[in-house]
């Protein structure tokens, strides 16, 4: 049985915290699997909804800070699910890049100006084979 104020609005605060914290995990699931599903319009509607879902959980952690503390287990929660967007924004940003490399070797014209020549002066490729860029 609850004893303290102190006690009773701590039990508050987590459930008041707790549907946000949800929210954002329920997301980020949602978002790994339309990655996984390779979805575009499906990570693109959940990665507007996780933006949301953050910006909304960011607010009521706010608030609980200022009236007194956010209960660790949600703060740990929370840092959980930030590290989980960082992992996916890393996940994107290498598969972005390979895509780009892959896009370089298979359709240089794209990344190379009009102008530039494909061949060197000697006949030999300007394009370094091991890396898949022009040669400086």
């Amino acid at each position: 049985m609850l004893t303290t104020p102190s006690e009773h609005l701590a039990l508050q605060r987590v459930a008041e915290l707790e549907g946000p914290v949800q929210a954002v995990e329920d997301r980020l699931s949602a978002l790994g699997e339309a990655l996984h599903r390779q979805d575009a319009a499906a990570v693109d509607r959940e990665a507007t909804a996780l933006h949301a879902a953050l910006a909304a959980a960011v607010q009521h952690f706010s608030l609980a800070a200022r009236s007194g503390g956010v209960p660790l287990p949600l703060r740990q929660r929370l840092a959980v699910a930030g590290g989980q967007v960082a992992a996916q924004r890393e996940a994107l940003a290498r598969a972005t890049a390979a895509l780009d490399r892959a896009m370089d070797v298979l359709l240089p014209e794209l990344h190379t100006p009009r102008n530039a020549a494909v061949y060197g002066v000697d006949g030999q490729s300007s394009r370094n084979a091991s890396s898949g860029s022009l040669l400086a």
